[in-house]
C-alpha cells in the first residue's frame, strides 16, 4: 500500500499537468471566449420563429442541408454567420436569444431578426422584428444574466470584453423601408444622401451603447449588393443582372458606415472596431467560379415575401446557385463569403483590422 501511494504522489503532479495541457489544447481550438450577433435574416438563426411575422424561415425547404433542420435560417444550410462559428473553433451554433439560457450565455449569444432594421419601423408591414435597438435591450438583460452568472461584475466585464461582436444591418431599412414609399414615408422625403445619414447616424448610436455594454471587439459589416438579388432584379427590373441605382444607393450607406468605423476607433480608444465590406467580398469571390446561377433562386419563391413557398422542392445542384430564395445566399456562396472575412489581409475587404487581428489578445 505504501508503494503505491508513493506511485501515486510521482503520478499525481504529471497527470495534472497533462489535464492542464489538455484544457490548452481545448482552449486554443476555440479563438474567443464567447460571439455575440446582432442583424436581420442573413443572420438570424430562430429569433423570428415565436414571432407573429411573415417573415419565417423554420420549415422546409429551408434547413435542407442543415444537420439540424428547418431552424428559422434562411438558407439551405449554414449562414455565414455559421460558417465563421466553425471557423472560430465554436463546437455548437451561437443559440438565439429565446434559446439561450444558463452558463450557456457565457458562449455568446445571437438576436439577429429577419425583417428588422437600424430604424423601428422598418419591416412593421410584414409583421413582428426585433429592430437593432431592441436587440440592444435584450443583450442589456443578457449583460445582467452573465454578471449573475459570475457573481462578480469585474469578472464578467473581463469576459464579455474578450468576446467577438458582429453587427450586419441596414439591407431591410432599404428593402422594406426606403423603396416601400407606398407604406413608409423615408422614400418620399429624403434625398439616398440623406436617409444614408440618417441610418448611420442612428447605427453609431447603437453601436456607441454596444459599447457601454462592454463590447471591445467589434466587426460591422457593410451592405452586400441588395439590387442584384432576384428579387429587388424583379421588382425593378435590372441589366445585365442588377438594378444598379439601388446598389449606387446602397453604397452611400457602406460609406459612411465605414468613416463611422474609423470615428468609433479614434473616440473610443478602450476598443477595436472593423468594417467588413462584404460587397467587396462578393465582388472578389464570384467571378471565379464560372458555372454559379447569379440571377434566379435555387426554390420556388413567394412572389411578394421572395422566401420560399412553404415545402417546396427545392433545385438538387445548390452549390451552382448564389441565391437560395429571393434573398439569401446558399450555404455555398456563404461557405465562400465566410472563409473570405476570416482569411482575407486586403484592406479593401476588411479596415482596419483583418478579423486575425480583431481577436487577437
Amino acid at each position: 500500500m505504501a508503494n503505491f501511494n508513493q506511485k501515486l504522489t510521482l503520478f499525481l503532479p504529471f497527470f495534472f499537468f497533462l489535464i492542464l495541457k489538455l484544457q490548452t489544447y481545448a482552449q486554443g481550438d476555440q479563438q474567443v471566449p464567447c460571439y455575440f450577433i446582432f442583424g436581420d435574416s442573413l443572420a438570424d438563426a430562430g429569433n423570428n420563429n415565436i414571432l407573429l411575422t411573415l417573415t419565417k424561415s423554420n420549415y422546409p425547404p429551408y434547413g435542407i442541408d442543415f444537420p439540424l433542420g428547418a431552424t428559422g435560417r434562411f438558407c439551405n444550410g449554414r449562414t455565414i454567420i455559421d460558417v465563421l462559428t466553425d471557423l472560430l473553433g465554436f463546437k455548437q451554433y451561437i443559440p438565439p436569444f429565446p434559446k439561450a439560457i444558463g452558463r450557456q450565455l457565457l458562449q455568446g449569444v445571437n438576436y439577429a431578426s429577419a425583417g428588422s432594421g437600424i430604424r423601428q419601423e422598418t419591416g412593421k408591414d410584414l409583421g413582428q422584428r426585433v429592430w437593432l435597438a431592441k436587440q440592444l435591450v435584450q443583450h442589456s438583460n443578457t449583460v445582467s444574466r452573465i454578471n449573475g452568472i459570475f457573481g462578480n461584475s469585474r469578472v464578467a466585464s473581463d469576459h464579455l470584453s474578450k468576446c467577438l461582436y458582429t453587427v450586419g444591418i441596414g439591407s431591410n431599412d432599404y428593402i422594406n423601408n426606403y423603396y416601400k414609399p407606398e407604406i413608409y414615408v423615408s422614400g418620399n422625403i429624403y434625398s439616398p444622401e440623406e436617409y444614408a445619414d440618417i441610418l448611420a447616424k442612428e447605427l453609431e448610436t447603437n453601436l456607441k451603447l454596444l459599447h457601454s455594454f462592454g463590447a471591445k471587439v467589434v466587426a460591422v459589416f457593410g451592405l452586400s449588393g441588395i439590387g442584384c438579388t432576384p428579387t429587388v432584379v424583379e421588382k425593378f427590373g435590372g441589366q445585365p443582372i442588377c438594378y444598379n441605382k439601388v446598389n449606387s444607393e446602397v453604397q452611400l450607406f457602406n460609406d459612411r458606415v465605414q468613416t463611422l468605423v474609423n470615428r468609433l476607433n479614434k473616440n473610443l480608444n478602450d476598443a477595436k472596431f472593423t468594417y467588413v465590406n462584404i460587397t467587396s467580398i462578393f465582388a472578389e469571390i464570384l467571378p471565379q467560379i464560372a458555372y454559379i446561377n447569379f440571377t434566379a433562386s435555387c426554390c420556388e419563391r413567394m412572389k411578394d415575401l421572395g422566401t420560399c413557398v412553404p415545402f417546396s422542392a427545392p433545385c438538387s445542384n445548390r452549390s451552382n446557385y448564389e441565391f437560395f430564395d429571393g434573398f439569401h445566399p446558399t450555404e455555398s456562396t456563404n461557405k465562400l463569403v465566410g472563409n473570405r472575412i476570416f482569411t482575407t489581409k486586403s484592406p479593401q475587404d476588411i479596415s482596419p483590422y483583418t478579423l486575425q487581428q480583431l481577436i487577437a489578445a
